[in-house]
C-alpha cells in the first residue's frame, strides 16, 4: 500500500514555505520588499495589506493586492512566491503552478521556488517533475535534510532502487541523527531483501527518537516475516509497556497469540479490546487500518469475532465483519452482519448500501430499492442514497427511475462530478448520446483529470466516428491518469481503427487484450483490425473467442463469423 508519509513531508515543506523559512538550517527567510514612507502605493504597502486581507480570511481580496504589489516590484521572487502560495490556499493549484513556472524561468536557482514547484507537482502526483525540482534543490543547497528525504521517497515509490540508495545514503551521511532518513534507508534494504540491515536502521531510528512507536511495529513486521516469535513477543511488550493503550499493538498481540495456539490469552485481550472499542473509536479505527483496508479479511474475522465476545450488539464490528465477509465473497453471512448495524451508527448507510447490492445481485431489485428509499425517507438531505438508488435502478435497466434519482441527487449537489457522470452513463443507455456527451464535458469541467470522463467522451467520439481528433486527446489525456488501463488502452486503439490506422490500432488493442484478457468486447475489437488488415485468420480466431465470452447481443459477432467462414463480409 502507498505511504502517505512523503505527501505529508511535502505539505510540511510548503508549509516551511508558505511561513517563509528555509528547511533544517533556521535560516532567516529574505525580508520582504524594502519600505518606503512614501509615497503609500508602493509594493510594500500591497504586500502588507495583503497579509491583513490573509488574516481575515479573504484570498480573493489578498490576491489583488499581491498582484498591484508584483507589478510595483517585478522582480521580487519573494512576492511571486507569496501570490503562489496564497493561490495554493485558495485551491487555485493550477494558476499557483504557472506563476512559479513563470518565476522560475527568470530566476532558475531560487531553491524556495524550486521547493514550492516540487511540492506543488507532488500534490498533483507528477512525481517526475518533483524529483526533477528537489535534484536540483540539493545540488543548489545541500542542507535542505527534508529535500533529500522527500526526494529518497519519491525514488523507493517509483521502485527506482538505485537513486534511492544514493539520495538516502546523502542524508544518512549528512545528516547523521535524520530519523526519516534512517526510516526510509530500512525501508529501502527492506525492499532489496536485506533484512540485517533494514533491523539495524529502524533500530538507529528508535534511538534517534525514543518516544516513536513507528521503528517498532517496522521490528514487529519484520521479525513476523522471519519467524522469530520471541523476538515478535519482546517487541509488543516493549510497545505495550510504553503505550499501555496501544489499540494497534493489542490487535498484533492478539494475532500472534493466535498464531501460537494461545487462544485463552487471545480470547482475553480481544475481549477486552471489544469492551474498549465501545467508547474508545480508535480501536476500530486500526482495525479498519490494518486489516480492513488492505484487504486481509481472515485475520480481520478473527479479530472481530474475538472482539465482540465483550460487545454483542456493536454495531460498528458487526459493520466491519459484514464488509470482510463481503470481500470474501461471503454473501449471504455479510448481508446477515449488515443487518445487525443500527440506524444510529456512523456506518449504517454504508451498510444499507451494501444491503441493497447483496439484494440485487440476488435478483430483489425492488427489496433493494426499498432499503434505499427508507433510509433515504429518514434522511431527505442524503444525495448519495439517491444516487445509489440512481445506480441500482440503472444496473436493472430501469433508466427512467434511474435517471430522476441521479438528477434529484444533482439539484442538491449540482457540482457533484460522479453524479454527473452516471448521469451521464444512464443518458448513454437510453440512447441521448447528445445528452450523454453534454453530461461527460461537465464531469471534465469539474474534474479535469477524471479519467474516467475522458476516457468515455472519447470512445464515445471514436464509436460515433465523429470529432476523431479530439477523441484521440482525450483518450491520452485519460491514460496520463490510469497508465495501464486495458479498457482506455482499448479506447485508444479503437479511434486509431476509427481512423482508418489499423496497424497502430492493432498495437493498442493486443495491448487492451494482454491488459484484460476476458473482456469480449476487446477480443471482437482486435478481431476487427486483424480483419482490416486482411489477416483474416487472426480476426476469425479473435470472433470465435470474443463470442464464446459474450452473454448476450451475440448477433452482431456470429455474423462476422458466418461471413468470415463464407469467404466474404
Amino acid at each position: 500500500m502507498k505511504s502517505h508519509l512523503f505527501t505529508v513531508m511535502a505539505l510540511i515543506c510548503l508549509l516551511g514555505v508558505l511561513a517563509g523559512c528555509t528547511h533544517v538550517t533556521g535560516t532567516p527567510a529574505p525580508a520582504p520588499p524594502r519600505a518606503v514612507v512614501a509615497p503609500p502605493e508602493n509594493a510594500y504597502f500591497y504586500y502588507m495589506a495583503a497579509q491583513k486581507a490573509r488574516t481575515g480570511g479573504k484570498t480573493d481580496h489578498a490576491i489583488l493586492l499581491i498582484r498591484k504589489a508584483i507589478a510595483l516590484d517585478p522582480d521580487s521572487a519573494y512576492l511571486q512566491r507569496e501570490l503562489a502560495t496564497i493561490y495554493l490556499q485558495n485551491k487555485e493549484n493550477e494558476n499557483a503552478r504557472r506563476l512559479v513556472e513563470e518565476l522560475l524561468a527568470r530566476h532558475p536557482d531560487d531553491v524556495k521556488g524550486l521547493i514550492l514547484y516540487g511540492g506543488i507537482q507532488q500534490m498533483a502526483n507528477d512525481s517526475a517533475a518533483s524529483i526533477r525540482a528537489y535534484e536540483q534543490v540539493i545540488r543548489l543547497d545541500p542542507s535542505q535534510e527534508k529535500i533529500y528525504v522527500l526526494l529518497g521517497g519519491l525514488y523507493l515509490e517509483a521502485n527506482d532502487l538505485g537513486n534511492a540508495e544514493r539520495v538516502l545514503q546523502q542524508v544518512t551521511e549528512r545528516f547523521p541523527r535524520s530519523y526519516a532518513g534512517h526510516f526510509l534507508m530500512g525501508r529501502f534494504h527492506l525492499t532489496r531483501g536485506n533484512q540485517a540491515q533494514a533491523e539495524k536502521e529502524f533500530r538507529r531510528c528508535a534511538e534517534i527518537d525514543p518516544d516513536s512507536l513507528d521503528p517498532l511495529f517496522e521490528l514487529l513486521k519484520l521479525y513476523r516475516q522471519q519467524g522469530k516469535k520471541q523476538d515478535v513477543l519482546k517487541v509488543n511488550q516493549e510497545i505495550l509497556q510504553r503505550d499501555p493503550d496501544n489499540s494497534r499493538a493489542s490487535l498484533e498481540l492478539a494475532l500472534f497469540y493466535r498464531q501460537a495456539g494461545m487462544k485463552s490469552e487471545a480470547d482475553a485481550l480481544l475481549k477486552s479490546l471489544g469492551e474498549k472499542s465501545a467508547s474508545e473509536f480508535e480501536v476500530v479505527l486500526q482495525l479498519v487500518q490494518l486489516y480492513v483496508d488492505p484487504k486481509k479479511y481472515d485475520e480481520a474475522i478473527f479479530l472481530i469475532n474475538g472482539m465482540l465476545q465483550g460487545v454483542p450488539q456493536s454495531p460498528e464490528l458487526h459493520h466491519l465483519k459484514g464488509f470482510s465477509l463481503f470481500g470474501l465473497k461471503q454473501r449471504a453471512e455479510a448481508l446477515a452482519e449488515f443487518r445487525l448495524v443500527t440506524r444510529e451508527s456512523r456506518f449504517y448507510q454504508d451498510a444499507v448500501v451494501h444491503i441493497a447490492f447483496i439484494l440485487q445481485e440476488q435478483g430483489k431489485t425492488d427489496e433493494a430499492l426499498q432499503q434505499l428509499r427508507s433510509a433515504a425517507e429518514n434522511d431527505p438531505e442524503n444525495t448519495e442514497l439517491s444516487y445509489y438508488l440512481g445506480t441500482i435502478c440503472e444496473e436493472a435497466g430501469r433508466l427512467g427511475e434511474a435517471e430522476g434519482y441521479l438528477k434529484q441527487a444533482l439539484e442538491k449537489a449540482p457540482d457533484n462530478a460522479n453524479y454527473h457522470f452516471r448521469l451521464g452513463v444512464v443518458y448513454d443507455k437510453q440512447n441521448n448520446k447528445e445528452a450523454s456527451i453534454a453530461a461527460m464535458r461537465k464531469v471534465i469541467a469539474l474534474d479535469p483529470k477524471n479519467a474516467n470522463a475522458l476516457n468515455y467522451l472519447g470512445y464515445t467520439y471514436a464509436d460515433l466516428g465523429q470529432n476523431l481528433d479530439e477523441a484521440e486527446q482525450l483518450v491520452i489525456e485519460a491514460l496520463k491518469y490510469k497508465a495501464n488501463d486495458g479498457f482506455i488502452t482499448d479506447s485508444l486503439g479503437w479511434v486509431y481503427y476509427k481512423k482508418g490506422e489499423y496497424t497502430k490500432a492493432l498495437d493498442y488493442l493486443k495491448k487492451a487484450h494482454e491488459l484484460v484478457p476476458d473482456d469480449p468486447t476487446i477480443m471482437e475489437h482486435v478481431g476487427d483490425a486483424y480483419f482490416r488488415l486482411n489477416d483474416k485468420a487472426n480476426a476469425l480466431k479473435y470472433y470465435q473467442k470474443a463470442l464464446l465470452k459474450k452473454d448476450k447481443e451475440k448477433e452482431d459477432l456470429q455474423n462476422k463469423i458466418r461471413q468470415l467462414k463464407e469467404g466474404g463480409r
